[in-house]
């Protein structure tokens, strides 16, 4: 059962690669998450997000056909790291004035970074001693990270928990209307994602929280954003879409957590001392 339910995690975040990489075809623009708003000023845009489109289809295609799965997965890590750190950040630190304040404006860089991390998880899940043993720079680096990959996927869970609380009265108005009392959904919400955040980083009954907090996410994907989805598939380029995939490859994150991951590494390194 387990290797199903690892691999059943890798093919959902490689299914949300390549509706990024797609959408960024039908659009010829970059998916929000990937590059900053600051994108519509690149020139020859179209032609970068065909290319990067590609990218994404062909990495998502390698994992869910399970083919070089770990080296394809650390450098699909380290570039969604590189953006989020040299792309990201630099953008919403100096773009507008106070942004850094306002949590809600991070979503998509923090989304990028729950997108790393998982990349990193699942090359955590992958044996693989020829890549371990890289000559490669940039191998190297990417192989002493992934261990800490969990991290930056349970800092955007607990950033979006806190979020919850913050935005309470917009995001109960995405809760679906045949479900009564929407503020207490969005209150369980955020008290789910915050707990499961924790307690993934510290260790605290790792494998059944990752478990649970993948089929949380898995019902919200068809629950709640796939119906704001087909309510209109080319809405802010496909956003409601790609937020609908965001979701997917999160709960596929936390299903290879729960399934793939022995004890933080963090944690390991206190107890060695």
């Amino acid at each position: 059962m387990t290797p199903f339910l690892l691999k059943t995690g890798r093919a959902f975040y490689a299914l949300a690669m390549i509706v990024y990489g797609i959408q960024q075809f039908i659009f010829g623009s970059f998916h929000n998450v990937m590059f900053p708003p600051w994108q519509s000023s690149l020139p020859l845009l179209p032609v970068w997000a065909y290319l990067f489109g590609i990218y994404l289809v062909g990495s998502g295609v390698f994992i869910l056909l399970n083919k070089n799965v770990k080296k394809v997965s650390l450098i699909l890590g380290g570039v969604f790291l590189f953006i989020f750190l040299f792309l990201h950040i630099p953008y919403e630190l100096i773009s507008q004035p106070n942004e850094i304040y306002h949590l809600g404006l991070w979503i998509s860089a923090l989304k990028q970074f729950a997108l790393a991390g998982g990349a990193l998880v699942i090359a955590g899940t992958i044996a693989d001693n020829e890549t371990d043993r890289s000559n490669s720079f940039v191998i190297k680096m990417l192989n002493v990270i992934v261990p800490y990959g969990s991290l930056f996927f349970c800092f955007t869970m607990t950033s979006f928990g806190i979020s919850h609380f913050m935005y309470a009265d917009f995001v109960a108005t995405l809760v679906p209307a045949w479900m009564p009392d929407r503020m207490f959904w969005t209150y369980l919400a955020a008290v789910a994602l915050i707990g499961s955040g924790i307690c993934i980083a510290l260790n605290i009954r790792m494998r059944i929280v990752a478990l649970f907090l993948s089929v949380m996410i898995f019902i919200w994907f068809w629950t709640l954003h796939l119906p704001l989805a087909f309510n209109d598939l080319m809405a802010d380029r496909g956003n409601n879409l790609s937020s609908s995939f965001d979701a997917l490859a999160f709960s596929g994150i936390a299903l290879t957590i729960a399934f793939g991951l022995k004890k933080q590494k963090w944690v390991e390194d206190v107890e060695s001392i």
